[in-house]
């Protein structure tokens, strides 16, 4: 990944629904060659998706949610992967730490976060959970590609 691709991720990642004839001229190629530079930096999962970024309480669901739940044993069996089904699990992650399993969940509000713990306590092997409300979001962005640079920079050392 060279400096070219790191500018072009730094674009798309701030607004994928540019074209390719206008992130040539930000990057001073042509179309084709930015073209073949995404598809060559999707084929190396770089770019794993495109997609839009919705805002919860603009379609009824203001409530942001962290759950931790503590299972007995390893924590990533098929049942608790599929609390995943349900639209209100927006991740799921494997953690270390005094709990095995944290969810990022976004619900209508509390009584549909309760319906959810419900759901989440009738999973197999659950022993408990603690959940934290999130009042306010001031930060919430993927990798960025400043961080890429800066292990680039490492590696090529």
């Amino acid at each position: 990944m060279d400096a070219t691709d790191r500018k072009l991720l730094a674009i798309l990642a701030d607004d994928a629904t540019i074209g390719f004839r206008e992130l040539g001229e930000k990057l001073g190629l042509s179309a084709p060659s930015v073209y073949e530079r995404v598809k060559k930096l999707k084929a190396q999962g770089a770019i794993r998706r495109t997609t839009i970024e919705i805002n919860g309480e603009a379609i009824g669901c203001p409530l942001l949610a962290f759950v931790h739940v503590t299972t007995e044993g390893w924590g990533k069996t098929p049942e608790m992967l599929s609390i995943t089904d349900d639209p209100r699990v927006e991740e799921l992650h494997s953690v270390a730490g005094d709990t095995c399993i944290l969810l990022k969940v976004r619900c209508e509000g509390t009584l549909a976060l309760e319906q959810l713990l419900k759901r989440v306590y009738d999973t197999p092997g659950v022993r408990s959970t603690r959940s934290y409300i999130a009042l306010n979001t001031y930060l919430e962005r993927g990798p960025r590609t400043e961080l890429f640079s800066k292990i680039s920079d490492q590696t090529n050392s």
